[in-house]
């Protein structure tokens, strides 16, 4: 079930450029709710009961953002992850009953930016929506060698790295694991994930020295006060927040 506020559902506000979004769940509650929301914020909608169905639309119908739920019939949630990610690089949202961990790191793996777990509110859903899109927009629009990112910048040229305009210097593998996380910031990155960019492999041999990493560089991030900057997903990884 769905919890809605039905201030925040019913208010028309246009909070953002016309965007194009596509719910992908099997269950007529969700999308019927998901439709109303999100129309009355500005966005356009379109719907799909599933994987297959939602490849379908995607053919003639690019979206800005995907919602997906995992378990539905033909192709589930976690095959249309996997099968988007070969062509585009679309914001991707799962939202399901299964809240445990394993099936976080699954989704997140497959392609997914973001994990909602059923029943939730609308306006953490709007929150969650608005900020993968904003950090789509701030990516396209960057030149390849600058991240500039809430106190982040980040010259991947020159391997240079400024917080709030103090310059930070970084061994060559903190600076990769700084770079990787700036290109993902709000998102969750599994442990698999950076084991395998930063190492080249997955083997949990390697996870304890990326806690040391991670020790390493929150430090020299934070060093004039406690920013949070690298938060810590219990079990799953970690997600990096680059301020305002």
């Amino acid at each position: 079930m769905l919890r809605c506020n039905r201030e925040v559902c019913c208010k028309m506000l246009v909070t953002d450029k016309k965007r194009n979004i596509l719910v992908v769940d099997d269950e007529p509650q969700i999308t019927r709710v998901l439709m109303t929301t999100l129309t009355s914020h500005g966005y356009t909608i379109r719907l799909a009961a599933d994987g297959d169905e939602a490849l379908q639309v995607m053919k003639d119908w690019p979206p800005d953002l995907l919602i997906t739920d995992l378990s539905m019939p033909n192709m589930d949630g976690l095959q249309l992850c996997r099968n988007v990610r070969t062509r585009s690089t679309i914001p991707i949202i799962v939202l399901s009953v299964r809240g445990e961990d394993q099936a976080k790191i699954e989704a997140l793996d497959a392609g997914a930016d973001d994990y909602v777990t059923k029943p939730f509110g609308i306006n953490e859903l709007m929150a969650r929506i608005r900020a993968a899109l904003r950090r789509a927009s701030a990516v396209e629009s960057q030149p390849a060698s600058v991240i500039e990112i809430g106190d982040f910048h980040i010259d991947t040229q020159r391997r240079v790295v400024l917080v709030k305009s103090r310059e930070v210097h970084l061994t060559p593998k903190e600076f990769d694991l700084l770079v990787y996380l700036s290109q993902r910031a709000g998102k969750v990155v599994t442990h698999r994930a950076l084991l395998s960019a930063l190492w080249s492999e997955s083997s949990n041999e390697q996870l304890d020295s990326l806690r040391v990493f991670v020790g390493h560089l929150r430090k020299k991030l934070e060093a004039d006060g406690p920013a949070h900057y690298i938060r810590t997903e219990h079990w799953i990884g970690y997600r990096f927040e680059p301020g305002d």
